[in-house]
């Protein structure tokens, strides 16, 4: 059996929302299972959260949550503290993890007034290790590497131990194999039992926030990932544009986005003082 070559916890999640925008949806159940180094088994916290808002028809659909099931559960900032504590400094893993279930915790964690800061911790996405190296869904995965079937899909705590059993399967199946890029670029044996090699496999690591608004150019400058200034560096342009500024800072960008602008706008005129 696979034990996870952990330097500090690891904790896998998942999450059920109102629906699928990380900045106006809200959680209504999350599931938690984390691994420590000095511990043989993991520990694991489950919770139904009153979103405080409606919970679409599409997304009840999907994980069959009702306000009903979840009224007289307690609101995130009520719990939020309590499952700060329980991820503490861990990595964070998950399916579709980065695109999704972290963004959206991280904008609950600001709501609820903490931070949930990711630059120092490593992120597995294991679905993004699945899609690069065998295309499918979370069902598959799991009837694919393991040999079992998901049952109970959707349902955050057997969805977050599906994955557990799927990285696990990955660990194994690809054991030695090594992965070649769309532009033939190999990269030797990248899924190894090592946090921070599937960390650095399963990001963009010139991505700089969770929702891809911003990136690293080739100097390593914070540059725009998105709409008219598209490259350009965001201290130097928003210093120079602070409608745009403005625009970013009222509009449905994430806490993080906002965060950083700020500060690389803070940064520059620090360094262009006269």
């Amino acid at each position: 059996m696979i034990h996870f070559n952990l330097k500090r916890p690891l904790v896998f999640f998942d999450i059920e929302s109102t629906g699928l925008n990380v900045i106006r949806d809200r959680i209504v159940q999350i599931a938690l299972v984390k691994f420590s180094p000095e511990k043989k088994e993991p520990d694991e916290m489950e919770m139904l959260i009153n979103p405080g808002i409606p919970i679409s028809k599409e997304a009840m659909e999907v994980h069959g949550i009702t306000p009903a099931d979840v009224a007289n559960k307690p609101t995130f900032p009520q719990v939020a503290h309590k499952l700060y504590e329980f991820i503490g400094n861990a990595d964070l893993a998950g399916y579709n993890s980065n695109r999704f279930d972290i963004p959206m915790l991280m904008e609950e964690f600001a709501r609820a007034g903490l931070e949930l800061y990711i630059d120092q911790r490593n992120t597995i996405d294991v679905q993004r290790i699945f899609y690069k190296m065998e295309p499918r869904t979370l069902k598959a995965a799991l009837k694919y590497y393991c040999g079992k079937e998901l049952d109970d899909a959707h349902d955050a705590m057997a969805d977050v131990k599906a994955t557990v059993e799927v990285l696990k399967g990955q660990l194994k199946a690809y054991d030695g194999v090594d992965y070649i890029d769309g532009d033939g670029f190999k990269i030797e044996a990248p899924i190894k039992n090592d946090i921070d090699a599937l960390n650095d496999f399963s990001n963009d690591l010139k991505i700089v926030d969770v929702t891809q608004r911003l990136k690293y150019d080739n100097n390593q400058n914070i540059v725009f990932n998105f709409g008219k200034y598209m490259g350009k560096e965001v201290g130097k342009t928003l210093y120079n544009d602070r409608q745009y500024l403005n625009w970013i800072l009222e509009k449905e960008f994430t806490h993080q986005v906002k965060k950083i602008v700020q500060e690389e706008v803070k940064s520059y005129a620090k360094l262009h003082r006269t």
